[in-house]
């Protein structure tokens, strides 16, 4: 039976790889795509695939220029129009590969519609956990994420008793970075930043990986996907990016072992989470001492931001929308020239140590919150200008 899907983001990195993924797979059945201002690049998709029918861009000017040149598809613009389209689409599946915190409010719409929900966008978890889970919870949708680690630590529960589980750990590259001294960091240009030793990926997502921001998020993600106590959920640095995660379970160690490519996490998720090949345990032994796939512990101390994971989890609340928020603008401003790379961490410091958290916020809430940190955000980086 063919499924009919929905790219949200269909021209960055996920959703491109995505696209070409449905071209290799007659199951699937592209129906409707968005993008915010990449009008070539979502032109191209349009035009390779006649089976198109919705579409969504950020400005309404794009749109009706769009709708003139494919009068067959319907288009929508703005926030609403996600919305807009993802009611309409009414499709089997949807992936969401939107950047940044515009992606949670799709994601809980297309919940909430009761679809399958392939999840890249690391935002939804951050921000909206408690409110994801709860929707989950209610018997709406299904949430598969795309994210290597994710996957590779839900093969490897895959049949398994979380009971018995021990330790889910996610592991890191180490970014660019990784032995870099203080001094070495302060002379980072964005060139260097929006590299990454083994990963092809869009700027934002490359320097959070860097600054290890990235690793933070994954480790949220993972508490609120696995739902198992914080405690038991850590990371390890494996250079060569081969070992996605592994987990450790009473008298067994389950690990995935796949190239540094994003074709096996979103097959998975095409798949609903169905892995192609069971991943064989074998006895518990200490993992990091496994010399063929190089582990070594990520230094807390090295990267004091990792700590913000255990406090977000355990704030609950809006503790993660305003890491996200400060975060968000604070990359922008070193992408366009206006801070240092080490500041972006500085910035996030400053914003977390004077807000005043709340522990109940719903949507609406955390849409003031956000709106607020980036405010707040742009002063502090304002003010940073004006000291250069």
């Amino acid at each position: 039976m063919i499924k009919t899907i929905s790219i949200l983001g269909a021209t960055g990195s996920i959703g491109l790889q995505t696209i070409e993924i449905l071209k290799t797979r007659d199951d699937y059945e592209l129906i409707a795509v968005s993008c915010k201002n990449n009008i070539d690049g979502l032109t191209k998709i349009i035009e390779e695939f006649p089976s198109i029918k919705f579409a969504s861009v950020e400005n309404k000017s794009d749109a009706s220029l769009l709708e003139e040149k494919f009068p067959k598809v319907e288009f929508f613009y703005d926030e609403k129009g996600l919305k807009e389209l993802i009611k309409a689409s009414n499709c089997d599946v949807y992936v969401n590969a939107i950047s940044g915190f515009a992606g949670l409010i799709p994601s809980i719409n297309i919940l909430k519609s009761n679809k399958v929900l392939l999840l890249a966008n690391k935002e939804t978890l951050v921000v909206g956990g408690e409110i994801i889970n709860n929707i989950l919870d209610e018997g709406y949708g299904k949430l598969i994420p795309l994210d290597s680690e994710h996957v590779a630590i839900s093969k490897c529960l895959y049949g398994k008793n979380i009971d018995n589980i021990e330790e889910i750990v996610i592991t890191a590259s180490g970014g660019s970075f990784f032995n870099y001294s203080e001094e070495q960091l302060e002379k980072v240009t964005l060139e260097e930043a929006i590299k990454n030793p083994n990963w092809q990926m869009g700027k934002k997502i490359t320097i959070d990986s860097n600054l290890m921001i990235n690793k933070c998020y994954e480790l949220i993600e993972a508490f609120y996907l696995f739902r198992i106590p914080f405690e038991k959920i850590s990371t390890r640095v494996n250079r060569t990016s081969i070992v996605h995660g592994y987990v450790r379970f009473i008298g067994e160690t389950r690990i995935d072992v796949e190239e540094p490519t994003m074709k096996e996490p979103i097959e998975y998720g095409l798949n609903f989470g169905l892995p192609k090949d069971l991943i064989k345990g074998f006895p518990n032994i200490k993992v990091n001492c496994l010399t063929l796939y190089d582990f070594e512990e990520l230094s807390y101390k090295t990267y004091p931001v990792m700590r913000y994971a255990k406090f977000i989890v355990e704030q609950e609340g809006d503790a993660g929308c305003v890491f996200n928020a400060c975060d968000e603008v604070a990359v922008q401003a070193f992408i366009d020239g206006k801070i240092k790379f080490t500041d972006i961490i500085k910035i996030i410091d400053m914003v977390m140590k004077d807000y005043k958290f709340s522990k109940n916020v719903n949507l609406h809430g955390l849409i003031k919150v956000d709106k607020k940190v980036r405010e707040k955000t742009l002063r502090i980086i304002k003010k940073m200008e004006k000291q250069k």
